[in-house]
């Protein structure tokens, strides 16, 4: 069977070089990627995974209608993890690490990560908190989105639920 793949986009010496900058000043880096679902079974395998013993998730992201967090570098995210503790995020992005007060750099749940994916990459600083005992309320409209996912919708929230992901 013969392979097919998408070409890789060159990185430029300019952007390589601001993408390591980023990484030094970073407290991790997340590689991101999508894997087309024909090709889910095969990168299951590929990567050695068991998708009987894949994590629940469920995610909700907070926004206006029109989407107004986002287009302001604001990403306000709760989530529930099977076998662990909830949380939530609020994260601002682009951000350059070596510009963060170093107070704020240390403050207890908070991180900076660079996510780099096919096509680019970007860096955003993140609080994580607890929240309190009170359960995340469920959605009450649901519609399908691109890629054929399913999309809950609770006045400005949408739930994910995703295997394996984060």
């Amino acid at each position: 069977m013969a392979s097919t793949s998408s070409p890789r986009a060159a990185v430029s010496d300019e952007e390589l070089g601001r993408l390591l900058a980023l990484m030094k000043d970073s407290d991790s880096v997340e590689v991101k990627v999508t894997v087309p679902e024909s090709d889910h079974r095969s990168a299951v395998d590929s990567l050695g995974l068991d998708p009987l013993a894949a994590q629940i998730r469920q995610i909700y992201f907070f926004d206006t209608p029109e989407l107004a967090l986002n287009k302001s570098g604001v990403v306000a995210r709760a989530r529930r993890v099977q076998g662990k503790g909830d949380d939530s995020v609020v994260k601002l992005r682009p951000v350059v690490p070596a510009d963060l007060p170093e107070d704020l750099r240390r403050s207890a749940g908070f991180f900076v990560e660079v996510d780099a994916m096919p096509g680019g990459f970007v860096c955003s600083a993140s609080m994580r908190g607890t929240p309190g005992m009170k359960p995340i309320p469920r959605p009450t409209r649901t519609r399908k989105m691109e890629g054929g996912r399913f999309v809950r919708r609770a006045a400005t929230a949408a739930s994910f639920v995703c295997f394996g992901g984060g």
